[in-house]
Protein backbone atom coordinates (compact mmCIF):
# COMPACT_ATOMS: atom_id res chain seq x y z
CA UNK A 1 0.00 0.00 0.00
CA UNK A 2 1.77 3.51 -1.03
CA UNK A 3 1.28 6.03 1.33
CA UNK A 4 -0.58 8.18 -0.27
CA UNK A 5 -3.46 5.22 -0.34
CA UNK A 6 -2.61 4.42 3.79
CA UNK A 7 -3.51 7.95 4.04
CA UNK A 8 -6.36 8.36 2.80
CA UNK A 9 -7.77 4.84 4.25
CA UNK A 10 -6.89 6.11 7.78
CA UNK A 11 -4.09 3.75 7.95
CA UNK A 12 -0.76 4.91 9.69
CA UNK A 13 2.12 2.82 10.20
CA UNK A 14 4.38 3.24 13.55
CA UNK A 15 6.43 1.19 15.48
CA UNK A 16 3.98 -1.46 16.62
CA UNK A 17 2.71 -1.61 12.65
CA UNK A 18 -0.06 -0.52 10.75
CA UNK A 19 -2.59 1.45 12.88
CA UNK A 20 -5.71 3.33 12.93
CA UNK A 21 -6.74 6.48 15.81
CA UNK A 22 -10.47 6.67 16.47
CA UNK A 23 -10.68 10.56 17.58
CA UNK A 24 -13.74 11.22 19.41
CA UNK A 25 -15.93 13.28 21.05
CA UNK A 26 -18.65 12.46 23.87
CA UNK A 27 -21.23 13.48 25.79
CA UNK A 28 -22.03 14.15 29.11
CA UNK A 29 -23.24 10.14 29.57
CA UNK A 30 -19.98 8.87 27.68
CA UNK A 31 -21.86 8.21 24.47
CA UNK A 32 -20.34 9.55 21.04
CA UNK A 33 -21.25 12.05 19.43
CA UNK A 34 -19.13 12.53 16.68
CA UNK A 35 -15.91 10.78 15.68
CA UNK A 36 -12.85 11.35 12.87
CA UNK A 37 -10.63 8.28 11.66
CA UNK A 38 -6.80 9.04 11.32
CA UNK A 39 -3.62 6.93 10.68
CA UNK A 40 -2.26 5.73 13.85
CA UNK A 41 0.71 8.12 13.79
CA UNK A 42 -1.17 11.46 13.06
CA UNK A 43 -0.80 13.79 16.57
CA UNK A 44 -4.16 13.95 18.50
CA UNK A 45 -4.31 17.80 18.80
CA UNK A 46 -3.90 18.29 14.82
CA UNK A 47 -7.96 16.76 14.33
CA UNK A 48 -9.09 17.90 17.93
CA UNK A 49 -9.75 21.66 16.51
CA UNK A 50 -11.90 20.61 13.91
CA UNK A 51 -13.67 17.78 15.87
CA UNK A 52 -14.64 19.39 18.83
CA UNK A 53 -15.64 22.80 17.22
CA UNK A 54 -17.92 21.29 14.76
CA UNK A 55 -20.55 20.69 17.56
CA UNK A 56 -23.82 21.90 17.16
CA UNK A 57 -23.99 22.15 21.23
CA UNK A 58 -21.26 23.97 22.55
CA UNK A 59 -20.51 22.14 25.72
CA UNK A 60 -18.94 24.32 28.25
CA UNK A 61 -15.54 22.34 28.77
CA UNK A 62 -13.25 20.76 26.66
CA UNK A 63 -11.56 17.72 28.70
CA UNK A 64 -8.69 15.88 26.94
CA UNK A 65 -5.46 14.36 27.98
CA UNK A 66 -2.25 15.02 27.98
CA UNK A 67 -1.83 14.19 24.02
CA UNK A 68 -4.55 17.74 23.74
CA UNK A 69 -1.97 20.38 25.17
CA UNK A 70 -1.64 22.84 22.73
CA UNK A 71 -1.47 26.77 23.09
CA UNK A 72 -3.48 26.74 19.81
CA UNK A 73 -5.93 24.04 21.41
CA UNK A 74 -6.42 26.29 24.32
CA UNK A 75 -6.99 29.25 22.62
CA UNK A 76 -9.60 27.53 19.55
CA UNK A 77 -11.45 26.36 22.88
CA UNK A 78 -11.26 29.49 24.80
CA UNK A 79 -12.21 31.49 22.11
CA UNK A 80 -15.31 29.51 20.94
CA UNK A 81 -16.42 29.91 24.98
CA UNK A 82 -15.45 26.32 26.17
CA UNK A 83 -12.81 26.18 29.50
CA UNK A 84 -10.26 23.75 27.88
CA UNK A 85 -9.61 21.06 31.54
CA UNK A 86 -6.09 19.39 29.97
CA UNK A 87 -3.08 18.62 31.95
CA UNK A 88 0.46 19.76 30.39
CA UNK A 89 2.84 17.73 29.28
CA UNK A 90 5.75 16.74 31.55
CA UNK A 91 8.27 19.54 31.39
CA UNK A 92 6.19 22.63 30.54
CA UNK A 93 7.51 25.66 31.57
CA UNK A 94 4.67 27.30 32.59
CA UNK A 95 1.91 24.88 32.85
CA UNK A 96 -1.31 26.02 32.95
CA UNK A 97 -4.13 25.56 35.81
CA UNK A 98 -6.93 23.16 35.52
CA UNK A 99 -9.50 21.92 37.06
CA UNK A 100 -8.67 18.59 39.10
CA UNK A 101 -12.08 17.78 40.16
CA UNK A 102 -13.56 18.22 36.38
CA UNK A 103 -10.45 16.32 34.61
CA UNK A 104 -12.00 13.19 36.59
CA UNK A 105 -14.81 13.11 34.45
CA UNK A 106 -12.72 12.16 31.54
CA UNK A 107 -13.75 8.62 32.11
CA UNK A 108 -16.64 8.83 30.84
CA UNK A 109 -14.34 9.42 27.36
CA UNK A 110 -12.26 6.54 28.58
CA UNK A 111 -15.29 4.12 29.13
CA UNK A 112 -16.91 5.15 25.44
CA UNK A 113 -13.81 3.95 23.88
CA UNK A 114 -13.84 0.75 25.90
CA UNK A 115 -16.96 -0.01 24.57
CA UNK A 116 -16.02 0.64 20.82
CA UNK A 117 -13.52 -1.92 21.43
CA UNK A 118 -15.39 -4.75 23.09
CA UNK A 119 -16.34 -5.17 19.57
CA UNK A 120 -13.51 -7.61 17.83
CA UNK A 121 -14.28 -5.78 14.57
CA UNK A 122 -13.55 -2.37 15.72
CA UNK A 123 -10.31 -3.50 18.00
CA UNK A 124 -8.40 -5.46 15.73
CA UNK A 125 -10.38 -2.98 12.49
CA UNK A 126 -10.97 -5.99 9.86
CA UNK A 127 -11.90 -3.23 7.55
CA UNK A 128 -9.53 -2.28 4.86
CA UNK A 129 -11.60 0.78 3.40
CA UNK A 130 -12.32 3.95 5.69
CA UNK A 131 -15.19 3.67 4.83
CA UNK A 132 -16.41 0.72 6.21
CA UNK A 133 -14.75 0.86 9.35
CA UNK A 134 -16.28 4.51 9.43
CA UNK A 135 -19.48 2.62 8.88
CA UNK A 136 -18.79 -0.06 11.79
CA UNK A 137 -17.97 2.36 14.38
CA UNK A 138 -21.17 4.84 13.32
CA UNK A 139 -23.42 1.90 14.13
CA UNK A 140 -21.59 0.48 17.35
CA UNK A 141 -21.89 4.23 18.50
CA UNK A 142 -25.73 4.40 17.82
CA UNK A 143 -26.45 0.77 19.41
CA UNK A 144 -23.80 2.43 22.65
CA UNK A 145 -26.59 5.57 22.55
CA UNK A 146 -29.63 3.07 23.64
CA UNK A 147 -27.60 0.70 25.98
CA UNK A 148 -26.53 3.53 28.11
Amino acid sequence: MTAERAEQEAIGVSRGGRTTKIHGVTDEKGRLRRFELTGGNRHDAAVAEPLILAGENDPDFMIGDKGYDSRDLRDATEDAGMTPVIPSRQGAVAPPDYDRELYKERNFIERAFCRLKDYRRIATRYDKLKRNFEAAVALVAVRMWFLI
